[in-house]
């Protein structure tokens, strides 16, 4: 596309930014009067700091700040974890492993983490269980799962309801799966355990079941806001792709 047409479309849409924005108006004449530097400047002093003061803002810039040192926040991690060996220090790098999918150096210090007052940490005790997941621990991910709510009955977060419920599926457990992922399917944020909870019942030829729940992830994605269907975009694509008969 030749510069010139691609100067005059940002132009437009810069315009249509600043009426429909509210800006003040001198911004149409600098933005037009100004091709490529009025625009430049429109952009770094009153789109850039709105952009980087939003959620979505802040998910681009990590995704930049990944791309380019990949390992920034480990490494950040590790140091504070070398300067002050704490609970506080160790759970965050502990933490950094698991996003790296490094789960035995994770659950190694989680490990050392649940000691003395903090043994009984439901926060650092589901962390811990994340990382015998990964390593595919299952029987001790549930006696970590179990205890967790034995110490701590009032605890409550969802994801690691979630991961109960996965590691019954892999304890090939399916009844008791089934009935946390009914739980789940009211419970859960996003359609991730419904989505899950369909795709057992699949599993078990209870093919109407299933269906409705791939229904359902749809109706709720259509009647949702955009950034529900930008967040969860993988999880509707899934369940689309089920509703989709095969190619012949």
């Amino acid at each position: 596309m030749p510069f010139f047409i691609l100067s005059v479309i940002v132009q437009i849409a810069f315009v249509i930014h600043i009426m429909k924005t509210g800006r003040n108006t001198t911004w149409i004449w600098v933005v037009m009067m100004l091709p490529g530097a009025g625009a430049a400047a429109y952009f770094f002093i009153e789109i850039l700091p709105d952009l980087l003061g939003t959620r979505t803002g802040w998910k681009a810039r990590k995704a930049v700040n990944d791309l380019i040192s990949p390992n920034r926040d480990l490494k950040r991690a590790s140091n504070d974890f070398e300067m002050a060996d704490t609970v506080e220090n160790s759970s965050r790098l502990a933490a950094e492993h698991l996003a790296k999918e490094q789960f035995q150096e994770a659950k190694a210090l989680y490990d050392k983490c649940l000691s003395g007052i903090h043994e009984d940490d439901p926060h650092l005790m589901y962390g811990r269980a994340q990382a015998e997941y990964g390593l595919e621990e299952y029987e001790q991910v549930r006696h970590t799962l179990d205890t967790l709510i034995k110490l701590n009955p009032d605890f409550k977060n969802v994801d690691a309801h979630l991961l109960y419920a996965k590691n019954l599926v892999k304890l090939n457990e399916i009844d008791l799966a089934l009935k946390e992922f009914e739980v789940l399917d009211e419970t859960f944020p996003g359609p991730e355990a419904t989505y899950r909870y369909a795709k057992i019942l699949e599993g078990l030829d209870r093919d109407d079941e299933a269906e409705a729940l791939f229904e359902k992830i749809l109706k709720n994605a259509k009647l949702s806001d955009k950034h529900y269907r930008s967040r969860y975009k993988a999880w509707i694509k899934l369940a689309k792709e089920a509703l989709t008969p095969p190619k012949l």
